[in-house]
């Protein structure tokens, strides 16, 4: 399987940065082959809902990095976004992501499991999140692979005081 791993922390080095890289040693290690792309390396812009990419192929009209993203979206069996949970929900920049996707809607994605991998301070913060992935799931009829949440770790590099990133290796190789 060709699995997407896009990060979503606007911080390079995170615990979502770690996290992911640890889901991916897990998969890699299961045969997977593994993309890992993060937010602060590409320039992302929200979607205009213009309407371009449904008559262009999926084509962006933006001029920004998400044309490339959508490439390697479309070479992608298996879809994982990392993101810290900083509000309740994942971060602005994976929202945005996931909104900037849309241009693939009507072309179709080989894309047949999703799941998400989150960090958060806090506990019990994880709801919207899990509706989002259902949804998405539901209405692309994608497999939802599930949430690995990793809550309790809110200072930068305390996820590796946890088991977290074991688990999320385990998680990886199950995936």
């Amino acid at each position: 399987m060709n699995i997407l791993v896009w990060t979503a922390s606007p911080r390079k080095g995170s615990n979502t940065d770690q996290l992911a890289d640890a889901f991916a040693e897990g998969a890699r290690e299961a045969g997977h082959q593994v993309t890992v792309r993060h937010t602060y390396d590409y320039q992302v812009a929200p979607c205009l809902a213009c309407g371009y990419c449904r008559k262009h192929d999926g084509v962006c009209v933006q001029k920004d990095d998400m044309n490339a993203l959508l490439d390697d979206i479309a070479a992608a069996d298996a879809l994982v976004i990392a993101s810290p949970v900083y509000w309740f929900d994942v971060t602005a920049q994976a929202k945005c992501f996931i909104d900037r996707i849309y241009a693939h809607g009507e072309k179709g994605f080989a894309i047949k499991k999703a799941a998400y991998l989150l960090v958060s301070a806090s506990p019990d913060v994880y709801t919207a999140a899990r509706a989002q992935l259902h949804d998405l799931c539901n209405y692309l009829k994608w497999e939802n692979g599930g949430t690995f949440e990793a809550p309790g770790v809110g200072g930068r590099g305390e996820i590796a005081d946890t088991d977290y990133l074991q688990d999320a290796r385990d998680f990886g190789r199950a995936f």
